[in-house]
């Protein structure tokens, strides 16, 4: 789009931004509550926060209080949030068979969640470095990240959750054939109307260190993951895994992380034109944290700027541990 305008002085683009009223009458991306999916750790126990110390004003919390922070969400009119687990290091094994266990941490707090809160939905994580000893995403086997076996092991995980009543799965896994394999599954099981967001475009990123401290999986991990997850490098291999993704039946795609990648977002949505969200993970989310508690930036500004870069990305929605404070902020 290229608009006609008039040269200087006819065309002065500060008169629309003289006043408040103005600039919000000419304002192109709007951020809401409705743009926001709330990630949470969650641990056993009962009545406990346990704070992550490289997340600050993030904590862990034990099932009841995750209930009362999906009340709290639903309350700020937050659609969704999204479970994710701090297991016990005794559970973790090779085979990662609690990752299907019905009666695993995820599974009982989903379970707990949908009891008691009606108007929120409830997003999992599917990729099993949380029950995983080698804190991969998939099954190991002489240093090799196995891609078949680990798919079924999937299937297996995402039937589990969607009979505890999960709305909406999240394969982070990044491995190939696992969007079309679980949805087959799901169809075939009856649970036809569960959403399906994929990581289509998950990056082997430097962002991810504070969230393995949260769940857990740093001082597990043997190497790195950059035989499955993306080269930060490449922009259009996203394109055909969000291509692929589609096609295998997703409803929904992803890019993680975010702020890096804005691009991939703006590419993503031009080309596709479907529900498109990115993951402000956790080392974009400890940075400006972390500068804002040293007196170093606005943390308010920054986090409402940051969560509008999504926006004008092309994003549809955006997962943030900054949610229920930008949506308290929204609503004045």
């Amino acid at each position: 789009m290229h608009p006609s305008q008039a040269a200087f002085p006819a065309t002065r683009f500060r008169r629309m931004r003289r006043t408040e009223s103005l600039r919000r009458l000419t304002q192109e991306n709007v951020l809401t509550a409705n743009d926001l999916i709330w990630p949470i750790f969650i641990r056993d126990g009962e009545n406990i926060r346990e704070p992550v110390v490289s997340m600050p004003g993030v904590d862990r919390l034990s099932i009841d209080l995750a209930v009362q922070a999906a009340e709290e969400a639903a309350g700020l009119g937050i659609p969704a949030l999204c479970l994710f687990p701090y297991t016990d290091p005794s559970v973790k094994t090779e085979a990662c068979e609690e990752a299907w266990n019905p009666d695993n941490l995820t599974n009982r707090c989903i379970r707990a969640i949908k009891a008691a809160v009606l108007d929120i939905a409830v997003m999992t994580d599917i990729a099993l470095d949380p029950y995983n000893s080698n804190g991969h995403d998939g099954l190991v086997r002489d240093g090799i990240i196995l891609n078949d076996e680990t798919v079924e092991a999937l299937v297996r995980m995402a039937l589990a959750q969607a009979d505890s009543g999960a709305d909406i799965l999240g394969p982070s896994d990044m491995m190939d054939g696992r969007i079309g394999a679980i949805r087959t599954a799901l169809e075939r099981a009856g649970h036809k109307d569960v959403a399906i967001l994929s990581y289509s475009a998950k990056y082997a990123s430097a962002f991810y260190g504070p969230f393995r401290d949260a769940v857990g999986a740093s001082g597990a991990l043997k190497g790195d993951k950059k035989t499955y997850q993306m080269n930060p490098g490449n922009s259009d291999e996203a394109l055909r895994l969000i291509e692929r993704d589609l096609r295998e039946g997703a409803d929904m795609v992803m890019v993680k992380p975010g702020m890096p990648y804005l691009d991939i977002c703006r590419r993503v949505k031009d080309s596709f034109g479907v529900p498109t969200y990115a993951y402000q993970v956790s080392g974009e989310y400890a940075m400006i944290r972390g500068a804002a508690l040293n007196g170093w930036i606005d943390g308010e500004k920054a986090m409402v700027e940051s969560l509008l870069g999504f926006k004008r990305a092309g994003c549809d929605g955006i997962l943030t541990y900054f949610a229920p404070a930008v949506a308290r902020l929204l609503r004045g």
